[in-house]
């Protein structure tokens, strides 16, 4: 839990809420006490959180390859894009084209999900496809 100071309006010396007076000069606080963070001081970000960007771009430029599910630990399901996109090559490129709109897909998700969300799904939940 945070330190509540309140700031003196007579000396402008920061005091511990507590008591309702001033340590250095006696004088009487306001009531409601500010609560002193840094400025810039943010929530911390969920676990994993900072795969989202890199692999949503990976999965919209580079999904065919499976690079987005390496990026995010799925390396079995990378493998399997990888495969199939290689297989696509000999079979008239539709199961290329099928690996592709799926990359894209799951890219153009991963970059609309919130952190939070993001974090739960794919980090924590292991959720490997869409």
């Amino acid at each position: 839990m945070q330190t509540q100071y309140v700031s003196c309006p007579a000396c402008k010396t920061q005091n511990v809420n507590s008591g309702g007076r001033c340590t250095n000069c006696g004088s009487m606080l306001g009531v409601s006490p500010m609560s002193m963070q840094p400025y810039g001081a943010y929530a911390p970000k969920p676990p994993g959180a900072d795969k989202k960007v890199a692999a949503g771009i990976c999965g919209l430029l580079l999904g065919s390859f499976g690079v987005h599910k390496f990026i995010l630990g799925y390396t079995a399901e990378g493998v399997i894009m990888a495969v199939t996109w290689v297989l696509g090559l000999f079979l008239c490129g539709i199961p290329s084209l099928a690996i592709n709109i799926i990359a894209i897909v799951e890219g153009i998700t991963y970059l609309t999900r919130s952190d939070e969300e993001f974090s739960q799904t794919y980090i924590l939940g292991k959720k490997g496809w869409f």
